[in-house]
């Protein structure tokens, strides 16, 4: 039976594998399973994927992925913006910090492309196979108990349940199932928040990603075309302190910092245009229990510095799938199988928030508490005058450090 997408939000359904959280992680991981002939359903608390300001980065590892999966022509002809360097911008000039022109492979840039755009592109692609379900506008509360405390599925919030015989948590750095198992994390702290908000572009504005660097922290803009969707970085827990200063004032730093946008910040007219990302950085100790296994964001919450928190969430969902899908398949799978997940993509999600620790450390915590102008530092101005260093940078970014393959 073809199931396809399921529109009701009764659910009360068995399945070899049920996926909580149906974001990058969740859907890729769905998708790949499906396509080895595992039964699998993947629960989406949201009726659909369109809510802003998610990550929309999409590295060339990614895009590598969706041509092995057939969907490179697919996902090109979305709307994305091809961005093949990273700059930032001073009060004392520009600098460049990674060059991905010469990445090898198809894709030597980074894919800015609305999260919904991509997620839509994945979940039509699996409901044409028909061991794939997706049940949208359920949200999980609880997971369910079997013998001996093994999991053994899940509960939504209207009391319905999927039972299965893997629960793979990607519901992100919120994770409810996570909760529910009360794994031990690590926390690395993180020195910023981020207030995300959008204002319209016009021809002659910066295509791509636009950097600004300047006395108490940084902000971004991320071309979409006819908007810039904004980030503007504050001090961890300032946000109360943000809007205590009044509408007016924030507008006015947000014109300070990217003077290009002076005329259009009355567009963020009241404080429901600006939304709160509250950071944080950890790992969990242990990644699975019996029954149950956690990738993405649910198992190690990344800092947005370089944008790979959901590039590295697609190469757990690859990993996962090549290492259990044909033990799953074939019947065969036992929980001493879910510990090669976590041994085979501990290492480069360390390495990658070992880095963004550091930029945390050095850039990032610094530029917040800085007063008067904000020169290019030492370290990037030896970036700019270094194109092997800017290749290094872009390579680690955009490849990642251990990159997946089907």
């Amino acid at each position: 039976m073809a199931w396809g997408w399921l529109p009701s939000r009764r659910v009360n359904v068995e399945a070899t594998v049920c996926v909580v959280g149906g974001g990058p992680a969740g859907v890729v991981l769905g998708l790949l399973l499906a396509r080895q002939g595992v039964d699998v359903v993947v629960l989406e608390k949201h009726a659909d994927f369109l809510r802003d300001f998610r990550g929309d980065t999409v590295h060339p590892s990614t895009l590598n992925l969706l041509d092995e999966l057939g969907l490179g022509a697919a996902l090109a002809a979305r709307p994305g913006r091809k961005v093949d360097a990273l700059r930032a911008t001073f009060d004392d000039g520009t600098v460049r910090v990674a060059d991905f022109s010469r990445l090898p492979g198809a894709h030597p840039y980074v894919l800015f492309l609305p999260q919904w755009d991509f997620l839509d592109l994945l979940a039509d692609e699996a409901a044409k196979l028909p061991t794939f379900r997706l049940v949208r506008s359920t949200e999980v509360v609880d997971v369910l108990r079997g013998d001996g405390g093994r999991v053994v599925g899940v509960r939504t919030e209207d009391r319905q349940e999927v039972r299965a015989r893997l629960t793979v948590g990607c519901d992100g750095r919120g994770s409810v199932v996570r909760a529910k198992l009360g794994l031990r994390s690590q926390e690395f702290g993180a020195p910023m928040d981020v207030l995300w908000f959008r204002v319209s572009r016009r021809p002659g504005d910066p295509v791509g990603l636009d950097m600004r660097v300047g006395a108490g922290g940084l902000m971004l803009c991320i071309d979409r075309d006819d908007y810039f969707q904004c980030a503007y970085v504050i001090a961890k827990g300032g946000y109360d302190e943000v809007r205590e200063k009044g509408l007016d004032a924030f507008r006015d730093r947000i014109a300070a910092r990217a003077p290009h946008l002076h005329d259009r910040v009355g567009e963020v007219a009241s404080w429901d245009d600006v939304r709160l990302l509250t950071v944080r950085l950890d790992r969990l100790r242990d990644w699975s229990v019996p029954g149950a296994l956690l990738i993405g964001d649910a198992a190690h919450a990344m800092s947005p510095i370089g944008g790979v928190g959901i590039n590295l969430a697609v190469q757990d969902a690859v990993a996962t799938a090549r290492i259990l899908g044909p033990a799953l398949a074939a019947g065969t799978f036992s929980d001493n199988d879910l510990a090669r997940v976590q041994r085979r993509r501990s290492f480069p999600t360390a390495v990658t928030q070992a880095g963004q620790r550091l930029a945390q450390r050095r850039i990032v915590d610094p530029l917040l508490h800085l007063t008067g102008p904000v020169n290019i530092p030492g370290p990037m101005r030896l970036l700019d005058r270094t194109p092997r260093l800017q290749r290094l940078a872009a390579r680690v970014v955009g490849l990642g450090v251990r990159p997946e393959h089907l």
